[in-house]
Order: structure tokens, then C-alpha cells, then sequence
């Protein structure tokens, strides 16, 4: 009986413990600052594979999901990189998979291609848009000049909503991944 209880009584413990032990929002000069923004390989992260219509909401649940109720400016370096480096993925993708893909089909299968290439420039530029947001966020809160971030971030957005009306556009059409 008495084993019992020390068994639970760990048990319990045990799970206490893997709960503080996870990530979370920590004090930094008294603000919060967001856990760890993971750096992901671009197949585990990639929304070209899903029919079109729906890359916003996709490409916002990669980059901006995670940072919800989080003050941009307390985000750590480390987690913007990871942002910035995913983004950059995309893009890579984007030049030296999809593009050649596309020029190597045709039909339905290119377009198929074109409409996820569509996609992945809706998740690389929300990817940039995201940076430039943490960017701005921490240079307001440090007190310097905005101006060159600001004009940045329009044109990222400017560029954003193109590309997902283009997607919109498509809406329940297949898209193709090239991962």
C-alpha cells in the first residue's frame, strides 16, 4: 500500500514536472518573450501540396499563429533567424524546385505545379512579412527610424495580396508540392 503511494505520488510528480519543462512565455525586462519559434525543414512545413484557395490561412498557421498575444518586440533573435531562414527555404524552393518542375511539365500537371508554386510564395512572403513586422516591432520599441522597414513590410504585403488572390482564384483546384 505504502509502494502504492509512492508510485503515485511520483507518478504525479513526474508529470508535474514535464509540464513546467515545457516551453513558455518567459520574463524579459519585464515583457513577455515568445518560446522558441523551432527552425523546421521545408517539408515539414510546405502548404503546396493542398488543393488551392486556402494558402493565407496556411502560410498565417506556419508564421503568424505562433506569435499570437506575443509582443513582436520581445521575440528573441534566434526566433526571428528561424522565421528568416525558413522563409528562405520557401524561396529556394521556389527558384530552384518549382520553377524547373514547372518548365519540365505540361497540362494539367504544370498547372498544378504553378498553382503550389503560388502557394509557396503566399508562405514565403507571409514568411517575409512576419520578419519585417518583428523587425519593425523591435525598432519602434528601441526608438529608431522605421521608415525603410515600413516601406519594406508594404511592399512584402503589396506583393502578399496578389498572390493570394491569384490562389483564391484557384480555389478547389489541386496544387502540387515538389517535396
Amino acid at each position: 500500500m505504502l509502494f502504492k503511494s509512492i508510485v503515485a505520488s511520483l507518478f504525479s510528480l513526474s508529470l508535474a514536472g514535464s509540464t513546467f519543462a515545457l516551453p513558455v512565455a518567459i520574463q524579459a525586462g519585464g515583457a513577455l518573450q515568445r518560446r522558441a519559434f523551432p527552425l523546421q525543414a521545408y517539408a515539414d512545413f510546405q502548404i503546396s501540396d493542398t488543393p488551392a484557395g486556402n494558402a493565407q490561412a496556411e502560410a498565417e498557421a506556419v508564421f503568424v499563429k505562433p506569435f499570437e498575444g506575443i509582443d513582436l518586440a520581445t521575440v528573441s533573435d534566434e526566433d526571428r533567424d528561424n522565421v528568416e531562414a525558413m522563409r528562405s527555404l520557401a524561396e529556394k524552393a521556389e527558384t530552384e524546385q518549382f520553377n524547373p518542375a514547372i518548365d519540365a511539365a505540361s497540362g494539367e500537371e504544370a498547372d498544378a505545379l504553378q498553382r503550389g508554386k503560388i502557394k509557396n510564395k503566399v508562405l514565403k512572403l507571409t514568411g517575409i512579412s512576419q520578419v519585417r513586422k518583428i523587425d519593425l516591432a523591435k525598432a519602434q520599441a528601441a526608438g529608431k527610424s522605421t521608415a525603410s522597414i515600413e516601406t519594406k513590410l508594404a511592399d512584402s504585403q503589396k506583393k502578399l495580396a496578389k498572390n493570394i488572390a491569384t490562389d483564391k482564384a484557384s480555389a478547389g483546384l489541386d496544387a502540387k508540392g515538389v517535396v
